[in-house]
């Protein structure tokens, strides 16, 4: 049947709306990462100098890390991977080990999924911490005497985030969405601006220059990676995220605004460092002209509630998959939307992550220290998640070797460098998804090891079967309506209308 071009309309303005919403939950942690990821390239204690050689190096790592962990891993080959709609770690080990997991040879991969799950608890908790942090440290490159309001604000900040979460992420999402369009469209405008008076930063597109870098840095160009690592910061959560909104959308806005506003004001932070080294510690901020520098703090305030968003609505997704799938204890589901399945809501979850967040906010104190934490997360929770990518490939859609090498070996080698840059800052705040992750990973380890057991003790289907059979054979009920044989034959003259309701 013919489409009308009135349905080909809605069907395009549907799309649209869905693009524009997943714009506000699904990459809000994404687009925020200019604000502390390329100030921990060149932090004074762990980073390199901001030379020029060095300075275009670094956007190099940047940009190629946005186009193959991101562009190429999440969008063009994970969401391919999605289990009924539903992204995620957990939907790739539901298509890997088919249902609960309770197979023995499937066991290896159903731990391995659940500790890359854990993991993004973690990152659940740093990551709203982190973002709304370093938007409010904004203030003190504004106005200096507001310093001591940064922690407080942030706290009013996540309460009242948390807040609209019953709300549900389709609203949360139309209300969000026009804030990051504004967001992406002004982070785009400061870093082109930037370009113009510097061009010479698009030297960083060549990615020799990224391999120029470890070459002149040699171990401290490897563990700049540790900071280069920070503008991957909500990939996995937007792999997760799949189910509120479906994978056409979230496409549309990655290559539609998302992608290209996050690579030129990253060109843009590059080329001021390339003509002012000395402002290496506060790059975005210092893009913006002095007129525009509050309401750039009051906008990218804004921008990182909404990120801080992206991992809520994750983790909502991943609790609520880690139960269909018998890893984790009951909780309450709420669904907030008619029309998308994957749209819920878990007051219990909710509240206990605001709780957390607050409690690093207060600890921590300075979105600096918390840099450490947030690499050490996202890294392996991506390591976790290209290994099991390689053998869903391999297993279930029956790619040649070398196809499962090209791709995800190569995938996999970048993940592991992330994850042994950011290895090395353990004691600077890396312990911390560390010790979340093995205790959420402890409680759902102990929830599928207990269901196992309780499958190995009960008699399995076939055995309930026989013996009701049995019983009933020899029960005096089966005997006095049994059926009556002729002395001669073995024809039978009469049946009793009983029968065997086993059979």
């Amino acid at each position: 049947m013919a489409i009308s071009a009135l349905d080909r309309q809605r069907s395009g303005q549907g799309m649209a709306w869905l693009a524009l919403a997943a714009l506000g939950v699904v990459f809000g942690d994404l687009g925020t990462s200019p604000l502390y990821a390329l100030q921990e390239a060149f932090h004074r204690g762990h980073g390199v100098r901001p030379t020029p050689g060095n300075v275009v190096g670094v956007l190099s790592l940047f940009l190629w890390s946005l186009i193959l962990m991101v562009s190429v891993k999440y969008v063009l080959l994970l969401m391919r991977a999605d289990n009924k709609g539903e992204g995620g770690i957990l939907a790739l080990l539901a298509q890997i080990v088919g249902g609960r997991g309770e197979g023995g040879g499937s066991v290896r991969w159903t731990l391995l999924g659940l500790a890359g799950a854990a993991m993004l608890y973690g990152d659940g908790v740093i990551t709203p911490a982190v973002s709304v942090l370093s938007a409010m440290e904004g203030l003190q490159v504004a106005a200096p005497v507001l310093s001591a309001y940064v922690v407080p604000g942030t706290v009013l900040i996540l309460v009242l985030l948390f807040m609209v979460q019953p709300f549900g992420s389709g609203r949360v999402g139309a209300a969000f969405g026009p804030i990051l369009a504004a967001w992406f469209a002004a982070i785009a405008a400061l870093g082109l601006a930037q370009l113009w008076q510097n061009p010479a930063i698009l030297q960083a597109i060549n990615p020799a220059q990224g391999i120029a870098y470890f070459q002149r840095n040699g171990f401290a160009g490897f563990v700049s990676l540790g900071a280069v690592v920070l503008c991957l910061t909500g990939a996995e959560a937007l792999y997760a995220d799949m189910g509120h909104f479906g994978a056409r959308p979230i496409r549309l806005a990655w290559y539609g605004l998302a992608l290209p506003s996050l690579i030129l004001n990253y060109l843009g932070q590059g080329a001021l460092l390339l003509s002012h080294p000395e402002l290496s510690s506060r790059p975005f901020y210092s893009m913006a002209p002095e007129w525009a520098l509050y309401p750039m703090v009051a906008l990218a305030t804004l921008a990182t509630i909404v990120a801080s968003q992206a991992l809520i609505t994750a983790v909502f997704s991943l609790t609520h998959q880690s139960v269909q799938l018998g890893f984790f204890p009951r909780v309450k589901a709420l669904h907030t939307s008619g029309s998308h399945k994957g749209q819920i809501y878990l007051p219990l979850l909710n509240w206990s992550l605001m709780l957390a967040t607050i409690a690093v906010v207060l600890g921590f104190r300075e979105s600096g220290k918390l840099a450490a934490a947030f690499g050490l997360a996202v890294s392996t929770t991506m390591a976790i998640t290209t290994v099991l990518f390689a053998v869903l490939a391999r297993r279930r859609w029956r790619w040649p070797w070398w196809a499962v090498v090209l791709a995800a070996g190569g995938l996999l080698v970048i993940d592991l460098a992330f994850w042994l840059a950011n290895a090395l800052k353990f004691m600077d705040g890396g312990w911390l998804p560390l010790l979340l992750g093995a205790a959420i990973f402890a409680a759902m380890g102990c929830w599928f090891g207990g269901r196992r057991m309780l499958a190995r003790a009960r008699p399995p289907l076939a055995t309930w079967r026989a013996c009701a059979r049995i019983w009933w054979l020899r029960s005096p009920r089966s005997a006095a309506t049994a059926s009556l044989i002729d002395p001669g034959g073995a024809t039978p003259r009469t049946m009793s209308a009983t029968t065997d309701p086993l059979l």
